[in-house]
């Protein structure tokens, strides 16, 4: 079965479990949870990206073998009546054997949302990045340009990441502002510990005119992360989409529930 899931990262440490941390709440530990008790068993489920602490999803998918029957249905009326309110399941549905949530999926998109306001705004004080400083998003979209298509990603990298290559393909990736709110979109077919973050981190610097415009190709040339920016907090980051083959029949995107931020896929 696959599942999709939705939430809001500010209540959890993550989405990973850490059994050997019971106290610590995770999204996934919620998930299994619910379903288990849904399906009166131990149930371990499998997601397509995992997000840290702080970091939201409106579209998580992640999938799971059922150890009893259930209907989509069942699951997801089940689950959520045993959920938090801040995690939801929004969709399930039967997928064939050889479907795996993180392995099948061909491409991950996020959404970084920056509120650009002259006041930080108290109703979305965890869910975007407030910056009072004037944003060129012109600017920023302009400087991403270097690294789109396959490439090294060594100066976006967290010390901590554990890929075994620095490799990614970027496939997309803008900057654009909807009245006070900016967006920044990046789709890759995966991503680097900490990457969407500190790619937003550089970006600051450019729209905010104390970079040029071309110090995101320099970063990304001169592989080193140590002369890169500060990484940009978790609460303004969204695993938005996730892309599979055709024959899934998984939906790839789900809208951002926020002011100025337009559904897109």
């Amino acid at each position: 079965m696959a599942l999709c899931v939705e939430y809001d990262g500010s209540e959890f440490c993550g989405w990973q479990a850490q059994p050997q941390l019971p106290q610590v709440r995770t999204v996934q530990g919620e998930v299994e949870s619910a379903l288990g008790a849904v399906l009166d068993a131990a149930v371990r489920v499998h997601c397509a990206g995992r997000t840290d602490t702080g970091v939201h999803a409106t579209a998580q998918w992640v999938h799971c073998d059922l150890p009893v029957a259930r209907s989509p249905k069942a699951c997801v009326v089940g689950s959520n009546a045993q959920l938090p309110a801040a995690v939801r399941i929004t969709d399930a549905r039967p997928v064939p054997g050889d479907f795996h949530a993180r392995h099948s999926a061909r491409a991950r998109s996020y959404v970084y949302v920056i509120a650009n306001t002259r006041v930080a705004p108290a109703l979305l004080a965890d869910r975007v990045l407030w910056v009072r400083d004037g944003l060129d998003a012109a600017r920023m979209h302009d400087a991403l340009r270097p690294l789109l298509g396959e490439r090294d990603f060594s100066a976006f990298r967290a010390a901590a990441c554990q890929s075994r290559t620095p490799m990614r393909n970027l496939m997309h990736a803008a900057v654009t502002r909807q009245g006070d709110f900016l967006q920044v979109r990046l789709t890759a077919n995966a991503f680097l510990h900490h990457m969407v973050r500190n790619i937003v981190g550089a970006l600051l610097e450019v729209g905010r005119g104390v970079r040029p415009e071309a110090w995101l190709g320099e970063l990304l040339d001169g592989r080193d992360r140590t002369v890169a920016a500060a990484t940009a907090a978790p609460h303004g980051l969204y695993l938005q989409a996730v892309s599979y083959p055709e024959r899934f029949a998984i939906p790839a995107a789900a809208p951002l529930p926020l002011p100025g931020c337009a559904a897109q896929d």
